[in-house]
């Protein structure tokens, strides 16, 4: 697999990683992930993303391949709080949950720990960087990241105190590529990019809207849910890619083809982390990103369609 330096880290990371929130959500079975897992290490897989919050996601990969450590790179994200007496982002829960999360990834060390989509506000207070801070000088964390979207998502990389930046970015959400990437890449920010292939809306409208209801679910406990963002009209993919229509929809594998190629040809970006709970999917998606970049033409193509027939009121997280 094609390899990138990520940003100013000394990891070379693999183009395409495994991202592990669908292993929690869909509680897929400890057999499944040790197979899923280990057939992607075995096939040069060596960055592997999650988070605490993820239902247990991160139980699950340490079951599988914590004996392989020495293979991969580990990233998770940190601070939606799960007790009472803490509310998100709380400094003491940040450094309870890292602990936790340890334990549970059965390893000592996170490559990179990611504040897991904070607002402006609790990033101006300054409180959770400072505890981040502090994971890292006591060896827990080798790198910080910051993970979201938006204008918190500026106002992170700005902040000049993270090394990488996962942030969202496809074939029907574009809206990174105008200021956000560009602002990482001035920073030299390693650029993770999720959801790449916007959900694969293309290829299970049900399993597509779930995924929907679970974000919203989540931006209303942090309390974003502005009035428009309950229109899915203006911010499922599904709907998205109806207004956008791209030439190549009809067929679903050349889609998934060309939007994981098109995630990969943006400048600045470093790896996509692309989730399943099948083997044999993630064999295909491997291959598919082995194609290497889009031709500059396809490339151009696709954002053209996108600058056209855009929505301003969409918003960066459907």
């Amino acid at each position: 697999m094609e390899k990138r330096t990520l940003g100013k880290t000394d990891m070379h990371v693999g183009v395409m990683g495994f991202g592990s929130s669908q292993i929690g959500y869909e509680q897929t079975s400890q057999e499944t992930v040790n197979h899923l897992l280990n057939l992607a290490l075995d096939h040069g897989l060596n960055a592997i993303d999650t988070a605490e919050c993820y239902p247990n996601s991160e139980e699950r990969i340490g079951q599988a391949v914590s004996g392989r450590r020495a293979e991969f790179y580990l990233f998770t994200k940190c601070g939606h709080s799960d007790e009472d007496k803490y509310h998100d982002w709380d400094p003491d829960w940040l450094e309870l949950s890292v602990d936790r999360s340890l334990k549970r990834l059965g390893t000592d060390y996170i490559d990179v720990l990611q504040l897991h989509g904070c607002s402006e506000e609790i990033l101006q207070r300054g409180e959770v960087i400072q505890t981040l801070k502090k994971i890292q000088a006591a060896g827990k964390a080798r790198y910080l990241g910051y993970s979201g979207d938006g204008e918190q998502a500026k106002y992170a990389i700005k902040m000049q105190c993270f090394d990488t930046l996962q942030v969202t970015v496809n074939i029907a959400d574009q809206i990174a590529l105008d200021e956000i990437i560009p602002l990482a890449q001035q920073q030299q920010l390693g650029v993770i990019v999720k959801r790449p292939i916007a959900n694969a809306a293309w290829v299970n409208s049900v399993e597509h809207k779930k995924r929907y209801e679970r974000q919203l679910a989540m931006w209303k406990r942090m309390g974003k849910t502005p009035e428009s963002m309950v229109k899915p009209a203006k911010v499922t993919y599904e709907e998205r890619l109806l207004k956008l229509g791209y030439s190549f929809q009809e067929d679903p594998l050349l889609t998934t083809e060309l939007a994981l190629r098109f995630a990969l040809s943006i400048p600045g970006v470093h790896t996509v982390m692309i989730g399943t709970t099948k083997p044999d999917r993630w064999r295909d998606n491997y291959a598919l990103a082995s194609k290497g970049n889009l031709a500059e033409e396809q490339y151009k193509a696709i954002r053209e369609r996108w600058k056209e027939r855009m929505d301003k009121e969409w918003f960066a997280v459907p």
